[in-house]
């Protein structure tokens, strides 16, 4: 047995074991205090209860809940009167190592190992555990092997140790061959409590998260603080200070932000109740988030505990994850989806095999082109605590999760990955050593030569599926389709007092000439954000009652890159002399011929027209000025006419029409380029009488 200690003392690299003297909890060795020994003596009784049901939800792969940290704060008080006790010392070890500080384990490992050696058979595992996340592999390793050979009862808990020593095996590899990226602390962020769930916009423009920092709540008995939601918004590449969440998402219960819609309108976060959790949904309407509504029972089933919920890219079902007490693999990833939007009517919660492993599984995140899942486990390929893996969505299955790779991933616990648009960051959170305490929010910058976007320079790229760590258990390679998105945000104002002015965003299929979506702005900001598959011509149109409608149009080519397209739209008044261009009537080239491409845009001015039976409108062709000025004015007032025997086609009386032809003769921008030119060839009208 000496021959062991001093293994374990070398291994760690330890120079105690100088004839530390433990003291045992004996009345004899504290006849001068007998009530300060009782007290002390209360205390580690009243820990103990909670100490082994800590251990056996642990070994159990349940959730902890505050057991061993109300153990820990009972040890506390016999470690003030006796803090030479190497079991003591131990026990607040083990309570720290499942806690989400548990480099302050450290200390604790240590002294037990100084005072007794033999005080716990899991000492041994435990300064396993304590190698493996100083990243001394081949240590923990050695440590796992010799608990596993000397405690009798180690079959119970082969599980737990093969996984260690897997672990430590997956993160030399790892390490060895990092990940292209840094991963810094956002201190602005963090505090010296757990701060988690970081969940950004699609644009990355703002992230809400949830903290146990103070609140305007009582604080428990433990002292702690509930889970509160709290937003943040970039400026000037600079998160901002955290404020908390204003309305009814706030309760005096843990509330837990889940993730945030593609398009920023819901927010999906769970609720946990009298040990009970629960998800709910929020909308934000105006500048508040409403009430959160619980979800329906297949997937908050009073039954299990449901989290860390996210959305599918289609709309039509949610993945999360849920416990189940006669499960002893923890929590693992379910999905329910909707047979209808409107009913709301989600199915029976489905497991997927696929992705789920021997222990706990965590939050869930699915890219805006749903073929990406950002999973964390505590399974699989994990280096140590949870990880974060990547599953790709292929012939209509998610593939085995893949270990993100180191510096990503630690022997700590590493989870909630949220990507931002431009493909070169995501947040995650985690508690490795280092950080202001408890789990903090971390940046993850990926390197390697920025992409050219194709609509403005200064555009950003739709986050990639990031470099994979190459898995040898994946037998066969998995392709899948690659999907090219331009994600469209902007705000709609008014264009005379630039206030922010809520209208209905139409998006068309120019091709067939069907609506492909329709959606609400911002009521308190105008603001919006969508998303447009390439290898299409969109015609996009805003409407606002008592204003003109804008429209927009994008080509958008097969196989372009992705792009991010930030978009200010300033709507006008139906006001005598307001012009606006009609962005979406296509001619034949060098021709008057109208395209079939034109009449979802032309039908909206008919509708317009119709909505408001005193208005009168010019209708105005314009060219570039290639080619002669005769030709070009004859060229446009032919098109001219042909919009307006369109729209008397459609029953819109002649009297409140005119057309006219101006050549080339007002131009709205350089006819230098050709992107000026294509401008320049326009269709236009103004109101002329309302």
């Amino acid at each position: 047995m000496k021959n062991s200690i001093r293994i374990i003392v070398l291994l760690l690299g330890l120079t105690g074991l100088v004839n530390a003297q433990n003291v045992e909890f004996k009345a004899s060795n504290f006849k001068a205090d007998k009530e300060g020994f009782k007290r002390a003596e209360t205390a580690i009784e009243f820990g103990d209860i909670y100490y082994t049901k800590g251990n056996e939800l642990f070994f159990g792969v349940k959730e902890l809940g505050d057991n061993y940290t109300i153990a820990r704060r009972s040890y506390e008080k016999a470690q003030q009167f006796n803090p030479n006790n190497g079991l003591l010392n131990f026990k607040i070890g083990v309570c720290y190592a499942n806690s989400s500080s548990p480099s302050k384990s450290f200390e604790y490992f240590k002294k037990a190992l100084e005072l007794d050696p033999l005080c716990d058979p899991f000492l041994t595992y435990y300064l396993g555990y304590v190698a493996q996340l100083q990243s001394n592999f081949d240590e923990a390793i050695k440590l796992y092997t010799k608990f596993e050979t000397e405690y009798k009862k180690a079959d119970a808990f082969v599980k737990f140790v093969d996984q260690r020593k897997k672990e430590c095996d997956i993160a030399k590899k790892m390490i060895q061959s990092p990940l292209r990226a840094w991963v810094d602390n956002v201190e602005v962020l963090n505090t010296e409590v757990d701060d988690i769930a970081p969940s950004v916009s699609v644009d990355g423009g703002e992230m809400v998260f949830s903290s146990k920092r103070k609140n305007e709540n009582s604080a428990d008995s433990l002292g702690n603080y509930d889970f509160d939601v709290y937003t943040s918004s970039l400026k000037g590449g600079k998160w901002s200070s955290p404020e908390r969440l204003l309305g009814p998402v706030n309760t005096k219960n843990d509330d837990v932000v889940n993730t945030i819609s593609y398009d920023g309108n819901s927010m999906l976060l769970h609720r946990t109740i009298n040990n009970q959790s629960d998800i709910y949904e929020s909308k934000l309407i105006g500048a508040q988030w409403s009430d959160p509504v619980l979800l329906n029972q297949n997937i908050s089933n009073p039954k299990f505990n449901d989290r860390f919920a996210c959305y599918n890219h289609d709309g039509y079902k949610i993945y999360f994850i849920r416990d189940n007490e006669e499960n002893a693999n923890g929590y693992q990833i379910v999905y329910s989806g909707m047979e209808s939007k409107l009913r709301r009517d989600y199915a029976t919660a489905t497991f997927i095999n696929a992705l789920n492993s021997k222990f706990n599984e965590g939050p869930v995140y699915i890219t805006i082109k749903g073929d990406v899942m950002y999973l964390a486990s505590q399974g699989h390929g994990s280096i140590g605590g949870y990880d974060i893996f990547t599953s790709k969505f292929a012939q209509g299955l998610w593939t085995a999760p893949v270990n993100m790779g180191f510096p990503i991933n630690t022997p700590y616990d590493d989870f909630f990955f949220t990507p931002t648009v431009n493909g070169k960051v995501a947040y995650i959170c985690s508690n490795r050593n280092g950080g202001k305490g408890g789990y903090d929010i971390y940046k993850v910058t990926y390197w390697g030569a920025d992409k050219t976007p194709v609509v403005e320079t200064e555009d950003y790229l739709i986050s990639s599926v990031l470099v994979p760590v190459k898995d040898n258990s994946i037998e066969s390679k998995v392709e899948v389709t690659k999907k090219f998105l331009t994600v469209f945000k902007g705000n709609t104002i008014d264009a005379l007092t630039s206030k922010p002015v809520q209208a209905s965003i139409e998006i068309t299929d120019n091709a067939t000439g069907k609506v492909s979506e329709t959606f609400e702005t911002n009521s308190a900001t105008g603001k919006f954000i969508i998303t447009l598959p390439s290898g299409k011509n969109y015609g996009i149109a805003v409407k606002a009652k008592g204003y003109l409608f804008h429209s927009e149009n994008f080509d958008i080519p097969d196989g372009g890159e992705d792009n991010l397209v930030n978009k200010t739209i300033e709507l006008k008044n139906i006001a005598i002399g307001n012009t606006i261009a009609l962005r979406n009537i296509f001619f034949d080239l060098g021709k008057s011929t109208l395209r079939l491409e034109s009449n979802a845009e032309l039908d909206r001015l008919v509708k317009l027209l119709q909505d408001v039976p005193a208005l009168k409108i010019e209708i105005s062709g314009h060219t570039d000025n290639t080619g002669s000025a005769t030709t070009n004015e004859n060229l446009s007032q032919q098109r001219a006419n042909e919009v307006v025997n369109y729209l008397k086609t459609k029953g819109i009386n002649a009297t409140r029409l005119t057309a006219k032809g101006y050549g080339s003769k007002v131009p709205v921008a350089s006819n230098n380029t050709e992107e000026g030119r294509q401008q320049n060839r326009r269709t236009e009208f103004k109101i002329t009488g309302n």
